[in-house]
């Protein structure tokens, strides 16, 4: 039975992507909210229909109170057995398939998909975000929102079918019970919901923005302490145990305050509605034992109203709470949206198609891209790449080398001016069709958090077992791969390299990462200092393969170890962000300008370390 409530709403339902999405809070929760509209309302009526057979027990016990007073014990069977037995069924049978279809709705229909579709929404939108926007922030932080917001929006909703539905039904119906008995009744009821109501507003006026400031400070923590930790490398190098503690514990205790704010609020709440419901009490309790005693009401009626000031005194904490913790869910939601609802800056165009790959030939046309700074990057850079050609770049840090990378895989969109792929403007195409025809082996390896099978699969996942570790032999890893074994007593191309390939040495993970490549097969090559992180015994073999995979390719070569592009067909030299020098490596030499005087300073064949001419 329960699998049938837990399959009534498919999270995983397709929908429409937009590049915007609202930056309101309720807007921003409705467009969730389309799949589960049914289940809300469904969920919205079980919950009045509750709250009602709640108010009609107590009703029904007045009702008992007043006919044992009334009735004479010898008939009392008799006249009102068949009653009582019918209520006895009720209670029995009828009132628990009632609360378990309530129950049902709510925590197997609502609660696991509600929060699973939001999550699984919200990772698709930020894996769509570009790369750039994630520099801006903390992987940390960003994981955090994606992790909280969902069960915060399902808990928002949860509490709102849970405790606020159920509680205004409930109040209602215990002032139509009372006025029911006596229509003065009513009245210290409803003094008693208008200060309720009151305190209920001066509660969640200062809640939403307490528990806003406190998710924003446990994101911070969260940031701060990943940040550490993905990094402790250098905090373990710089022996910086204590700083780091500093600066967690400065945001740490941020967070405490921000905590105690938001508790300050919850103290003030709890003591007003004891006071409140003492008046509760004594109004309507006292009220019906005055009635009583002036002959005016039945003892059914006294107790009716004991039993529904009293439950009414029980609920109104766990209302208070339920509101409470309704707003400041919606807290951690709007902090989450900070994220989650950040526009698709990066985007494909309308209907853009897929890369109609012919050749490869490469083209930028007036490209300028200073990141937003008005500096740095590229500068009015037109070139031209044959297909085939093999070009190497080379230039002192901040020339523009990378920038021309990242723009070519479009991680960035130039600022001026277009690049090309066969004569196709690249923000005319898919993302996804661009970069499947581009390989690249960076200087920096990070590899994913799996087995040795799975990052070099990564390149491409339908590869067979052979094909996979013929890559790994002409990449110079097979070997290694095989003495691998992790914690788990996994061992060769199942060992699980640790986060970003951590327990693997530079060396390992950069062959890694080249038999990726190798295994993607690109017609465009993408190599930003494959090797430099190589033994020379190693690095002779793997330039070697390299050589080979670039055949028939379109190769773009950054290297700072000049002796590795020595053999390209044409080597350009970037110079504060634009094309000081083009030529074949014995062309520039002749030349005797900035590239015979970066060969002419090399040290073991890098570029000088002199700081005017220090290499990326």
């Amino acid at each position: 039975m329960l699998r049938f409530f837990e399959t009534l709403v498919d999270p995983y339902t397709p929908w429409r992507e937009t590049d915007t999405v609202p930056r309101r809070l309720w807007p921003f929760l409705r467009q969730y909210m389309g799949p589960f509209r049914g289940v809300f309302w469904l969920a919205g009526l079980m919950s009045v229909v509750v709250a009602a057979v709640e108010v009609g027990l107590i009703w029904y016990m007045g009702r008992i109170v007043d006919l044992l007073s009334e009735a004479d014990r010898g008939s009392f069977w008799a006249e009102h057995g068949l009653e009582l037995a019918l209520a006895a069924a009720f209670l029995l049978l009828l009132r628990p398939a009632i609360q378990a279809l309530d129950v049902a709705v709510l925590n197997n229909a609502i609660l696991p998909n509600f929060g699973t579709l939001i999550r699984w929404r919200a990772h698709s939108r930020v894996l769509r975000q570009s790369v750039g926007w994630f520099e801006n922030d903390f992987a940390g932080r960003i994981a955090n929102r994606i992790m909280q917001t969902p069960p915060a929006a399902g808990e928002s909703v949860f509490q709102v079918f849970d405790a606020l539905s159920f509680a205004l039904a409930y109040v209602a119906g215990a002032a139509l019970l009372l006025a029911g008995a006596d229509p003065r009744l009513v009245l210290p009821l409803l003094i008693w919901f208008a200060l309720y109501g009151w305190l209920v507003r001066w509660t969640i006026r200062r809640v939403g923005p307490a528990s806003k400031a406190a998710a924003d400070a446990r994101s911070a923590v969260t940031g701060r302490v990943v940040d550490s930790y993905s990094n402790i490398h250098a905090v373990k190098l710089f022996a910086h145990h204590d700083r780091e503690l500093a600066y967690a514990r400065e945001a740490i205790e941020h967070s405490r305050r921000t905590f105690q704010a938001e508790m300050r609020i919850f103290t003030k709440m709890d003591i007003g509605l004891t006071v409140l419901n003492g008046f509760l009490i004594v109004g309507v309790v006292g009220w019906a034992v005055a009635l009583w005693a002036g002959g005016t009401a039945s003892l059914g009626v006294v107790a009716a109203a004991t039993a529904l000031t009293l439950r009414l005194n029980a609920m109104t904490g766990w209302i208070m709470w339920a509101v409470s913790s309704f707003f400041r869910n919606l807290g951690v939601v709007a902090e989450g949206m900070e994220t989650i609802a950040q526009p698709i800056t990066l985007a494909d165009a309308p209907a853009a198609p897929p890369l109609a790959f012919r050749d490869g030939r490469i083209g930028l046309h007036g490209v300028t891209h200073h990141y937003g700074r008005g500096q740095g990057g590229l500068q009015d850079v037109t070139l031209a790449i044959a297909p085939g050609e093999k070009v190497g770049l080379v230039g002192r840090s901040g020339a523009g080398k990378s920038t021309l990378v990242k723009l070519l895989l479009r991680f960035h969109d130039p600022e001026s001016g277009r690049i090309e792929i066969d004569g196709q403007d690249i923000r005319m195409v898919a993302q996804e069709s661009l970069r499947r025809h581009i390989g690249m082996v960076q200087q920096e390896t990070a590899l994913l958090h799996r087995s040795v099978r799975e990052n070099i699969l990564y390149g491409r996942p339908d590869a067979t077992e052979e094909q996979m570790i013929a890559a790994a032999r002409r990449a110079e890893a097979h070997d290694f791969i095989l003495t691998l074994s992790d914690s788990a007593g996994r061992q060769g191309y199942d060992a699980l390299v640790g986060e970003r390939g951590v327990k693997l040495s530079g060396g390992q993970r950069q062959r890694i990462a080249i038999a990726r490549a190798i295994l993607k097969d690109a017609p465009i090559l993408v190599l930003d200092e494959a090797t430099s992180a190589l033994d020379s015994e190693v690095e002779a073999a793997i330039q070697d393969t390299l050589y080979g995979v670039m055949e028939g390719k379109t190769v773009i070569a950054i290297a700072h170890r000049l002796s590795t592009i020595a053999r390209m067909d044409r080597i350009l030299v970037l110079d504060d962000g634009r094309i000081a020098e083009e030529g074949t490596h014995d062309a520039l030499l002749a030349r005797g300008g900035l590239y015979a005087r970066f060969w002419g300073r090399q040290s073991g064949g890098f570029i000088g370390t002199d700081p005017a001419e220090a290499a990326e």
